[in-house]
């Protein structure tokens, strides 16, 4: 299974992913290509700027992808 068909049933379940979440979780690194190459094939993605914590205790913006 290529990692863009992996993505997309993560995404057709119902889940969101961010980068930090794709490579842990699917072992996806480069998130932002898979989100462009299944978008090519008319597939319809949400993107979404949350706030989150790192691991310093700072807060930092990052991306969350769903499906649309």
């Amino acid at each position: 299974m290529s990692q863009a068909q992996r993505l997309k049933e993560h995404l057709d379940k119902g889940y969101s992913v961010t980068r930090l979440s794709a490579l842990t979780e699917l072992g996806i690194f480069e998130l932002a290509s898979r989100i462009g190459e299944i978008e090519k094939e008319d597939y319809k993605i949400t993107r979404k700027r949350i706030t989150v914590n790192n691991r310093f205790g700072e807060t930092t913006n990052v991306m969350k992808y769903t499906k649309q």
